[in-house]
C-alpha cells in the first residue's frame, strides 16, 4: 500500500482527494495548518496539525511515515486578497512549497501533483484556452502558481522530482455519497453563493455586469465537479510513476456556463426563488474563461463525469443538509 501526504488534505478540493485515495487502496496522510480547512472534513485518514512553511514540521512527519508521493493544495486563494496582500501569498504559498520540495529531495520522494490554477494564464486572447497559451497573470495568487510551476520545472532537472502541475478552472459541488463539500469563509465563489441565497442565508445575488459580449451578457466560466478534479489527480499521480518527465494539464469540462445560466438552473435544482441584481462589472473580469481538456484526455484518459446540473444537485445536497458548513 502506497502512502501518499495530502497536503491541504483538510481543505475543499483536499478532503475529496482522501476519500478517493482511501477508496483506491493508498493510504492518506493529511498535513494542514487548518488556519481554511476543517478537521471534520478528514474522514479515516491521519491528520498532522501544521504549517508547511515549518520546516521542522515537515521532517519530523516525513519521519513518522515513508511517502511514495506527495499531493499539493496547500495555499491561500483569496483573488482578491493576494491583490491587497501581495507579500501574505508569496510568504505562503511560495515557501510553503520550496520548504516541502527541499524535504521531499532530502528523503527521495520523488512524485509530487502540484494543485495549480488558470489563473496563471490571466486574460487570454483565444479560447477555449491550451496549455501553450500564454502565461500573464493578473492578480498575485495566480503569480504564486505560475513561479511554483517554475520551481518545479527547475527542481526536476536538478533533483528528479516529476511534478505534474493541474491548472484547474472553477471547482464546485460535493462529494455525491454526502459528507464532505465547500466551506469557505469567507466565501467568494458563484454556485455556494447561489446556494446560501436560495437557502435564504444571504438576500440575493450580485450579477457583476450584464453587458459582456457573451450570449447573455454576463460573464461565462468552465465549471468542473470536485470529484472529476480528485479523479484527475490520481491519474496524474499514476502518471508519474510509470513515465518520467514532468507535466502540465488543463482541469475544466471544455464548455462554459454565463451566470445567469448557473442561477436559472439552480433555481431549477433547488425548487427555490434565488433573486438577483445587476450591478457593475468587476475590474479583471474577463468574458469568458474555457478551458481546451484535450490534452488531459489524450495523456491522462481523463473525462468529467458530472455535468452542470450534477454539479449542482450535489451543491444543493451538501449545502441544504450542512448549512453551517462543517459546523453541522
Amino acid at each position: 500500500m502506497q502512502t501518499i501526504l495530502v497536503a491541504g488534505g483538510a481543505g475543499y478540493i483536499g478532503s475529496h482527494m482522501v476519500r478517493l485515495l482511501l477508496e483506491a487502496g493508498y493510504r492518506p496522510v493529511v498535513a494542514d495548518s487548518l488556519c481554511t480547512g476543517h478537521r471534520g472534513a478528514v474522514r479515516d485518514a491521519e491528520l498532522r496539525v501544521g504549517d508547511l512553511r515549518d520546516g521542522e514540521f515537515l521532517r519530523e512527519l516525513f519521519g513518522e511515515f515513508r511517502f511514495d508521493g506527495v499531493i499539493d493544495f496547500a495555499a491561500h486563494s483569496l483573488v482578491e486578497e493576494s491583490t491587497r496582500e501581495p507579500l501574505k501569498y508569496y510568504g505562503n504559498n511560495l515557501e510553503g512549497c520550496r520548504t516541502l520540495l527541499e524535504v521531499m529531495r532530502e528523503r527521495d520522494v520523488e512524485r509530487i501533483v502540484f494543485s495549480s490554477s488558470a489563473a496563471v494564464y490571466g486574460e487570454p486572447v483565444r479560447q477555449p484556452i491550451s496549455e501553450d497559451a500564454a502565461t500573464d497573470p493578473t492578480n498575485p495568487y495566480g503569480a504564486t502558481k505560475l513561479a511554483i510551476e517554475g520551481m518545479l520545472k527547475w527542481c526536476a532537472r536538478a533533483y528528479g522530482i516529476r511534478s505534474a502541475a493541474l491548472r484547474y478552472f472553477n471547482a464546485a459541488g460535493a462529494d455525491p455519497a454526502g459528507g464532505l463539500g465547500e466551506d469557505h469563509d469567507p466565501e467568494t465563489h458563484l454556485i455556494p453563493l447561489t446556494m446560501q441565497t436560495a437557502l435564504g442565508q444571504r438576500p440575493r445575488m450580485s450579477i457583476f455586469g450584464d453587458d459582456y459580449p457573451t450570449r447573455d451578457g454576463t460573464c461565462v466560466r468552465d465549471y468542473v465537479h470536485v470529484t472529476d478534479l480528485a479523479q484527475a489527480h490520481l491519474l496524474a499521480l499514476e502518471r508519474l510513476e510509470r513515465e518520467s518527465g514532468s507535466c502540465v494539464f488543463n482541469l475544466g469540462s471544455g464548455d462554459g456556463y454565463s451566470v445567469r445560466e448557473i442561477i436559472e438552473t439552480a433555481r431549477r435544482v433547488t425548487g427555490r426563488d434565488i433573486p438577483a441584481d445587476v450591478s457593475g462589472r468587476r475590474a479583471g473580469d474577463p468574458a469568458v474563461l474555457v478551458a481546451d481538456i484535450e490534452k488531459a484526455r489524450r495523456e491522462l484518459g481523463w473525462t468529467p463525469r458530472r455535468g452542470l446540473e450534477d454539479i449542482l444537485a450535489d451543491a444543493w445536497a451538501w449545502h441544504s443538509s450542512h448549512p453551517r458548513g462543517y459546523q453541522d
